[in-house]
C-alpha cells in the first residue's frame, strides 16, 4: 500500500543521481545498438536467442530507469542560510 501511494505522489531525487541514472541509460542504450548490430555476426541459432536476449533485457532496463525518472521530482537544494525563527 506504501508503494502504491509513493508511485502516485512522485518522489525527489538529486540532480547528481538523476545524471548518474540518464547516464546508465545511454550506456544501455548504446550497448544494446552494439549487441543487436553483432547478431548478423552469430551462425548459432542459440547464441542468437540469447543476444536477442540480452538486447531485449537492456532495452527494458533502459526504459524502466525513463519511467523511474519521469516519475521523480528534482530535489531543491537546502537553503544557505536557515530559515525561520533563529530563537531571538
Amino acid at each position: 500500500m506504501t508503494s502504491n501511494c509513493a508511485a502516485q505522489e512522485g518522489f525527489e531525487i538529486s540532480p547528481r543521481f538523476r545524471q548518474t541514472v540518464e547516464e546508465r541509460i545511454a550506456r544501455l542504450e548504446r550497448d544494446a545498438a552494439f549487441d543487436e548490430a553483432q547478431l548478423d555476426r552469430l551462425d548459432d541459432i542459440d547464441h542468437i536467442r540469447r543476444q536477442m536476449r540480452l538486447v531485449t533485457a537492456q532495452r527494458a532496463e533502459a526504459l524502466r530507469m525513463r519511467i523511474f525518472l519521469d516519475r521523480a521530482r528534482p530535489r531543491l537544494p537546502r537553503p544557505l542560510i536557515e530559515l525561520g525563527n533563529s530563537g531571538q
